[in-house]
């Protein structure tokens, strides 16, 4: 009998028993292919006269290097600036890895997008997955389709909706979101106070995208530090979505200052629309000074802008160490090791007096 040659993925002890069970002797002495997740690996040429010759090889094999890890991530959207420093920390971390390849994906905003995308990572066999959620209400197919394939996820940045429930092999990664909205609504506050203004303050409240987990809860910390003792000085005349948007932030903020209505402090849920509402003012010759601005990141951009005396509190996000983060997460999981369902990587405030140490 000629030599059949055996090719196959390495993976899961469980699934290369199953390619053991499946392997029969060739009877014209054709080659036998078998395949399972992960990267290519030629065990050699064995005859196949038992399976023992294979086990043996198997063996050896594990005993040795293990194959690389795809991993399969999906994007909200490759267009937002902070997001892109995450994609970014998670390029820059795969340079420091061997064995760790990624397949990164745009969901442009789009929930069924994503969960096609998802839906293709479980077809194509990847060894986990990686979402930054669209809408943090629609993770529960999301996690259903996953645990159904036997396939590691990691949510980044956004918190799951179902993360009460969130099924074994499954984790998120991401920032305390009750410290961001909490730190700055609360600097702002002593700001406020710090201009002579504590006899009575108005501000507007810019929100991100309503269905996401984040947008929540920074508006509900901006709330929850206005209702203390301390910051009760300050009215809240009006908030709406933005949709986490430079330029929808800037047309909202031009509408709430053509009512007239006269305020002292804007805060948005991330430094874009914080951004956008400078924009505004700024072209309708508010001076900044007069004003007190807050968000949350800690972009680039908003370094600058605070640095030219514009912005006056941002919140540092480390989307770089999120997206670094959930990399090894993922590839914890794809190994079968243990890990915290929750990996939280602080937020730290940002002012004109530390705003050196971020640029």
């Amino acid at each position: 009998m000629q030599p059949v040659a055996l090719k196959f993925r390495l993976c899961s002890p469980s699934h290369i028993q199953d390619i053991l069970n499946s392997v029969a002797p060739s009877p014209h002495g054709h080659p036998v292919k078998k395949t399972c997740a992960g990267h290519d690996i030629i065990l050699g040429e064995y005859r196949m006269k038992t399976k023992t010759l294979i086990a043996a090889g198997i063996a050896a094999l594990l005993a040795g290097p293990v194959s690389a890890e795809t991993i399969g991530v999906s994007i909200a959207n490759f267009d937002d600036n902070g997001l892109t420093i995450m994609r970014n920390g998670m390029t820059a971390h795969l340079e420091t890895l061997e064995g760790v390849d990624l397949q990164m994906e745009d969901a442009q905003e789009d929930v069924a997008k994503q969960l096609d995308q998802i839906n293709n990572f479980v077809a194509s066999g990847v060894d986990a997955i990686i979402v930054n959620a669209v809408d943090t209400d629609a993770t529960e197919a999301m996690s259903n389709a996953a645990k159904a394939a036997g396939i590691p996820l990691v949510y980044v940045n956004r918190q799951p909706g179902n993360m009460a429930t969130l099924p074994d092999g499954q984790a998120f990664v991401a920032s305390n979101e009750v410290e961001s909205g909490t730190l700055a609504a609360f600097r702002m506050c002593q700001d406020l106070r710090a201009a002579g203004k504590s006899g009575g303050a108005s501000a507007y409240m810019l929100m991100g995208r309503l269905s996401n987990q984040a947008a929540v809860q920074r508006s509900k910390d901006f709330h929850d530090v206005i209702g203390m003792d301390m910051c009760n000085f300050i009215t809240l005349i009006d908030e709406q979505t933005a949709n986490w948007s430079r330029d929808e932030a800037q047309d909202m903020m031009s509408n709430w200052i053509a009512s007239g209505e006269p305020f002292d402090a804007v805060f948005g849920n991330n430094d874009e629309m914080a951004i956008g509402a400078i924009q505004a003012m700024k072209a309708s010759g508010i001076d900044m000074d007069d004003v007190v601005v807050g968000g949350v990141d800690a972009t680039p951009d908003a370094l600058v802008s605070m640095q030219a005396g514009e912005m006056d509190v941002t919140v540092f996000q480390d989307l770089a160490g999120q997206g670094a983060g959930s990399i090894d997460t993922a590839v914890k999981l794809a190994k079968g090791e243990k890990v915290d369902k929750t990996v939280f990587i602080p937020f730290k405030l940002v002012t004109p007096e530390n705003v050196k140490d971020f640029m």
